[in-house]
């Protein structure tokens, strides 16, 4: 019974999964620091106060009284999450992406190393047969 759940546990999926929240995590507070930190005091600065949290509207019932509701809770979320999959776009992805683009070029096998074996010797034994054939006709013409 336990050695299949050490057996689980040390696999290297899990282990991988384990690794990936634990940096996530850290990784989290990184971003959630670029964006309260940086890009929304940025917002701040250009369009006035960035905090929607305080944006309500009221609804009456049929008993006169309204009740709120505090929607600006949910546009600062929605800004926050967009603000910060953004941040993780173009701060993350696209630096990975263009690094593995350009690791990728670089490992790249040129044309006569993609070549397969048999494609090389049919080429050279394509070479030898002309220059026999070459040194045939001249052994001839003299």
């Amino acid at each position: 019974m336990f050695q299949g759940f050490k057996e689980f546990i040390t696999r290297g999926n899990v282990l991988d999964l384990a690794v990936a929240v634990v940096v996530g995590a850290a990784f989290s507070g990184v971003i959630d620091g670029l964006v309260k930190g940086f890009i929304m005091p940025l917002i701040g600065w250009l369009v006035g106060a960035p905090d929607f949290s305080g944006i309500t509207f009221s609804i009456p019932n049929w008993r006169g009284e309204s009740t709120e509701f505090p929607i600006g809770l949910f546009i600062q979320g929605l800004i926050m999450f967009l603000l910060i999959a953004g941040a993780i776009y173009f701060f993350v992805i696209l630096p990975v992406k263009r690094l593995s683009a350009l690791r990728k070029r670089a490992d790249e096998p040129t044309v006569e190393e993609s070549l397969a074996e048999d494609i090389v010797l049919l080429t050279e034994i394509r070479d030898l047969l002309r220059a026999q054939a070459g040194s045939r006709a001249d052994s001839r013409s003299n």
